[in-house]
């Protein structure tokens, strides 16, 4: 019988740093957990946020659709986060995850477009119609 012999694992060669996140939702009741590398690109963490949001199903509903969010951190900051970015260069563990206002910009161009259209078509009408 051979004697088993152990291998010595350098803990600083090639070992990846794990950190635990928190994320904030704005509208949501409470944070989403993650765990994720400190090397790990920012569209990746939001992307993964989503997914738990999704798979825990909590409200509002908010899409998987990673470009329609930003990330940011609670210092002072009020830029967002670059989706390259990595999320263990910033120091913190704290992060609010906000959709982008672009769907509301539409929502209201489109409520513009329909509500003179009908102004128009109420306005024709009344031309046509006899005294």
């Amino acid at each position: 019988m051979l004697p088993f012999k152990k291998e010595k694992i350098n803990p600083a060669a090639g070992v990846k740093k794990r950190i635990l996140i928190k994320i904030n939702v704005v509208g949501s009741a409470g944070p989403i957990r993650c765990v994720v590398n400190e090397d790990t690109a920012v569209a990746a963490v939001i992307e993964t946020a989503l997914k738990s949001y999704a798979r825990e199903t909590r409200l509002p509903v908010l899409g998987t659709k990673c470009d329609d969010f930003f990330l940011y951190t609670p210092v002072a900051q009020t830029q967002a986060l670059k989706p390259w970015e990595m999320i263990g260069s910033f120091g913190v563990r704290n992060f609010l995850l906000c959709k982008k206002a672009r769907d509301r910009e539409v929502t209201e161009i489109t409520r513009r477009k329909i509500s003179c259209s009908n102004r128009w078509k109420t306005c024709f009408n009344k031309l046509l119609t006899p005294l």
